[in-house]
């Protein structure tokens, strides 16, 4: 039973790509296969992918009581051959209701039980979520610097190219805002040599970058094209960055809306990140809430709603220096000045 256990682990790894709306039903077999006949080393894997699977689908308080369960297993159960994964897919659904900056350590033991089972695939895995996490959770950019620059040389020394390309595409965010000209060699060459499974990741840089430094054309151009390519591209599981994906996405929209002719698309599109936001606030006030605040502020500036507007933006203020977001209490001051500036 174990062995066919350990079948469904690895057929499941697979599906979550290429078949990913068939990846809960193995999922549940694994649970099924566990309850029936016992716990097995692999019975964690199970119960952390259906948690993953609920959270996706809006359940997250639920998907967090089963992700948590696979992780009390590990011990329990000598699951040395599976934690890495267990780790590393537990601790996106967990950022979604703990302080993003407290799971970041999570991603260290997940990377050090990989290597302890010579998993180098997971462990570079980890390695590649956690340098995301420190950047959005705004630790000091030269400190998240340095650390890609870790992630990159290692898999770099071990060949794993499905990874280094968009921890690459993070790196060049962190070099622009430190004010660096240079770009890593695979950001530099060129959209037209990124590979399709490399397109989010390169599409959400150059938005961001754009963003940052206020260029609206190519923020626009960017925005579409990350739009049209992200929604065809549905991971059954849910990642820490699909909720900054969110976050930016509404942040753009409301400002092309505000700037262009096809202003109801852009602001529904702003709207519908704004409700994202807010229901992951009411998981984790201290990672979303400062999010959400400043995304209705953004959607009042829209409507001319200034009062609403005006509260907002000190609410994004106050909620990100509370709970320690430094780069978006600055990026919420910044849009503010542009909203005092335009209103007078």
């Amino acid at each position: 039973m174990i062995m066919a256990m350990k079948f469904l682990s690895k057929l499941m790894v697979g599906m979550t790509q290429i078949m990913p709306k068939s990846a809960p039903h193995v999922s549940q077999q694994i649970i099924r296969l566990s309850l029936t006949h016992g716990m097995s080393p692999v019975s964690p894997l199970g119960f952390v992918h259906l948690g993953s699977y609920l959270a996706q689908l809006g359940d997250i308080r639920g998907g967090y009581n089963y992700v948590k369960l696979a992780c009390s297993l590990l011990d329990k159960l000598e699951s040395r051959e599976c934690a890495s994964e267990v780790i590393c897919i537990s601790t996106q659904v967990v950022s979604y209701v703990e302080p993003l900056q407290a799971t970041l350590e999570h991603y260290d033991k997940g990377c050090a039980a990989a290597m302890a089972s010579g998993d180098i695939f997971q462990a570079s895995f980890n390695m590649f979520l956690g340098h995301t996490s420190h950047f959005f959770a705004g630790m000091k950019l030269q400190t998240t610097r340095e650390k890609g620059e870790e992630v990159i040389k290692f898999m770099n020394a071990r060949n794993v190219l499905i990874f280094n390309i968009p921890v690459q595409h993070m790196q060049n965010m962190v070099l622009h805002l430190i004010g660096l000209d240079e770009e890593p060699k695979d950001v530099s060459a060129g959209e037209e040599n990124i590979s399709e499974n490399m397109k989010t990741s390169y599409y959400f840089q150059k938005l961001y970058i754009s963003f940052i430094f206020r260029m609206f054309d190519d923020t626009k151009a960017y925005a579409e094209k990350f739009l049209a390519w992200n929604v065809s591209n549905t991971w059954v599981n849910l990642w820490v960055s699909y909720s900054f994906y969110t976050f930016y996405i509404g942040l753009v929209s409301f400002w092309v809306a505000r700037n262009s002719r096809d202003e109801e698309q852009w602001y529904e599109r702003g709207n519908k990140s704004k409700l994202a936001l807010r229901k992951w606030a009411e998981t984790s006030q201290w990672t979303f809430e400062n999010k959400w605040f400043l995304l209705e502020a953004e959607e009042a500036f829209c409507n001319g709603s200034f009062d609403d507007a005006k509260l907002y933006y000190e609410k994004a203020v106050t909620s990100a220096k509370t709970h320690k977001f430094v780069h978006e209490e600055a990026l919420a001051c910044e849009l503010a000045a542009y909203f005092y500036l335009e209103i007078g």
